[in-house]
């Protein structure tokens, strides 16, 4: 009897034993997991604008078994967005990345960060410079807006230059309209600003027939740009349009005025090279763009939120990008045409 007893104690200790070893392996297994892939929370202003879905996609492609990236759409509300950053540090998310919806929002967002001690890199919006100060765990990926302007310019006075018939009144003026984004936006204004000192640059005189916000969208654009049309005819020389999605508008709103059939042209330039927008550039309609580039902002902004979200301090060596004053990630923009189209796809 007490043989069997023993036997039964001998086999219940190494059950238990066997239990315990299981145990112990699994726990640092889920542990080491858990380390390998940090938890990072992405807002995004808006998941229906076709560039930041580009970048979105990156940061996702770039993530993948790296880190787990919640991404989500602050429908372009900032009290939404603040509500979603507020969850993401009550999760306790190992770093942030916030497309701000207003980068003078900025501030806000980096003061309740630094008290939850997590890491920020906001990304396509600028925060201002005195909000990027307050604290040295906060980083910006973006691309400066007044290279992408002057690009825009450039493709302008480059084709009016070759182009004599360009200059429909022969007054040697080029008279133009503006599609801009937010107001306020600071690549908006930047766009705006240094797409048409580029052109005064180049030696050339020009006229502001009319300028109107179309919001970054595609149908408020072909509105706009048809009001435009209804005002001033074939007075129009250039269209300008801060973004791609708002040049695609004003194309079908020409397109619907006769352009783009025969000898009916007008030159159009856009920003972002986007897929319709480099299929517009293929089918003729839109003169150029600019490529703003969504792959490696995307890239960029993963890379240094994993980082940190490690516990490091980016540097080219660990990120792969340079970054300027200790806080910046610039993506260069590049002009695209139907020449060198394929740069950009």
């Amino acid at each position: 009897m007490k043989k069997i007893v023993s036997m039964v104690m001998l086999a219940a200790a190494l059950a238990a034993g066997f239990t315990g070893c299981g145990s112990s392996s699994l726990s640092g297994q889920a542990t080491n997991t858990s380390a390998d892939k940090p938890s990072i929370g992405c807002a995004i202003y808006k998941f229906d604008d076709t560039f930041m879905t580009g970048v979105r996609n990156a940061i996702s492609d770039a993530a993948k078994d790296k880190a787990n990236v919640e991404i989500v759409d602050s429908q372009n509300s900032q009290t939404t967005q603040n509500d979603k950053v507020d969850l993401f540090i009550t999760k306790k998310v190992s770093s942030l990345e916030v497309n701000p919806v207003d980068r003078t929002a900025a501030g806000v967002i980096i003061d309740k960060a630094k008290k939850a001690s997590i890491p920020v890199v906001f990304f396509n919006r600028e925060p201002l410079a005195e909000d990027m100060k307050k604290w040295d765990k906060v980083y910006y990926v973006g691309a400066k807006a007044e290279q992408s302007g002057t690009m825009q310019g450039e493709l302008i006075s480059k084709y009016w230059k070759a182009h004599p018939e360009a200059d429909k009144n022969k007054d040697g003026v080029l008279q133009y309209v503006m599609l801009k984004g937010e107001p306020g936006h600071q690549d908006a204004e930047l766009r705006t600003k240094y797409s048409i000192k580029a052109i005064e640059d180049a030696g050339m005189k020009v006229q502001k027939l009319a300028e109107d916000t179309a919001m970054w969208d595609r149908v408020k654009g072909q509105e706009k740009m048809a009001a435009f049309l209804a005002a001033n005819g074939d007075k129009i020389e250039a269209v300008f349009a801060n973004n791609d999605d708002m040049a695609l508008g004003a194309i079908e709103a020409l397109k619907a005025a006769g352009y783009f059939k025969g000898t009916k042209y007008v030159p159009v330039v856009g920003v972002d090279a986007t897929a319709p927008g480099l299929q517009a550039i293929q089918d003729g309609t839109m003169l150029g763009t600019v490529l703003n580039d969504a792959k490696n902002q995307g890239i960029a902004t993963f890379k240094l939120s994993e980082v940190l979200a490690k516990g490091q301090t980016p540097s080219k060596d660990n990120t792969g990008y340079d970054i300027t004053d200790g806080k910046y990630v610039w993506i260069s923009y590049k002009p695209i045409t139907k020449d060198n189209i394929n740069d950009a796809k």
